[in-house]
């Protein structure tokens, strides 16, 4: 694997959603210090109107800082009309997209708190609409510049929750929903030579989960949230990189993939180094396999 130095993906444009802080901020540092042109997005333009600290410009000013280039786009990803403009501004200004990463995703406050689907507020559904269609309106934007170019590759961001039980409801219901979008798209996407997968990440150390493993009591413990397991938000970048420099990524499409076990093909360590675990012993195995490596059944 090259240096922080490399600009293997000089050329590339991707897109990053749900950049403003977090593992989508991670994501675009690592494809930018390849040298790619990172597009960035978020609700966050300006700071004190999150909890949490990190606006889209300050992440495109750090992907630009890394030796790629770095454009930030403050959307609300529940707004097609907003999405719909960002896709045209990519065409109009790159005339190329060779990375979405669907990473947008609403988490409620509630997210990691005790009880029932029925006790939590039908309001929460909101991760349906920032998550799951929000991935697909994307996606839908980004096959009409990707197709026509006869190359691409969509990501969405999932996890072991695919599979196992984590947090909620519909959390798991939402993740898993993804994993099959990605699947299916693949199907369609084939002929066309543009790939679509999706990643299963385990506890990323961004900066809500630091303040949720800190305040929380008891949460440290539990399988999905062992600070011991957890990687940076850059290293899902880091694989996603080697993804993007792959000869043949169509080898891949339509698979599900832990992102650690990748990770361990290419090579690739996190930022300190360290050889994330795979936890598919503990917490399960993706359900879909590259299509080509499985029968296709009639369509």
């Amino acid at each position: 694997m090259s240096g922080p130095s490399s600009q293997r993906l000089a050329g590339k444009v991707a897109l990053v959603t749900g950049a403003s802080r977090g593992i989508g901020k991670g994501m675009a540092l690592a494809l930018a210090a390849e040298g790619a042109t990172v597009y960035v997005t978020g609700r966050t333009v300006a700071q004190g109107v999150h909890s949490l600290p990190g606006t889209v410009s300050e992440t495109a000013e750090a992907c630009t800082a890394r030796g790629g280039k770095g454009v930030a786009v403050g959307i609300d990803h529940a707004s097609d009309e907003q999405v719909a403009a960002l896709f045209a501004q990519i065409a109009r200004d790159e005339g190329r997209l060779d990375l979405l990463v669907n990473n947008a995703f609403t988490i409620p406050d509630d997210l990691t708190d005790a009880g029932g689907f029925w006790q939590k507020p039908l309001s929460n559904l909101e991760m349906f609409d920032v998550g799951v269609r929000s991935n697909y309106i994307a996606a839908w934007h980004a096959a009409q510049i990707m197709v026509p170019q006869g190359s691409g590759l969509i990501a969405a961001i999932s996890g072991y929750v695919g599979v196992t039980y984590t947090y909620g409801t519909l959390f798991g219901t939402c993740k898993s929903a993804v994993d099959r979008m990605a699947r299916d798209m693949a199907i369609e996407l084939e002929p066309h030579n543009v790939a679509s997968i999706s990643l299963w990440q385990g506890l990323t150390l961004t900066e809500r989960a630091l303040r949720n493993l800190a305040s929380i009591p008891g949460l440290q413990g539990r399988s999905a949230t062992r600070p011991e397991d957890g990687c940076s938000p850059e290293f899902p970048g880091r694989v996603l990189a080697e993804l993007l420099c792959e000869l043949d990524v169509m080898r891949h499409s339509g698979g599900t993939f832990i992102t650690a076990e990748l990770a361990q093909t290419y090579g690739v360590t996190d930022v300190d180094g360290r050889t994330i675990p795979s936890l598919r012993e503990r917490r399960g195995a993706p359900i879909w396999q590259p299509i080509r490596s499985t029968a296709k059944a009639p369509v």
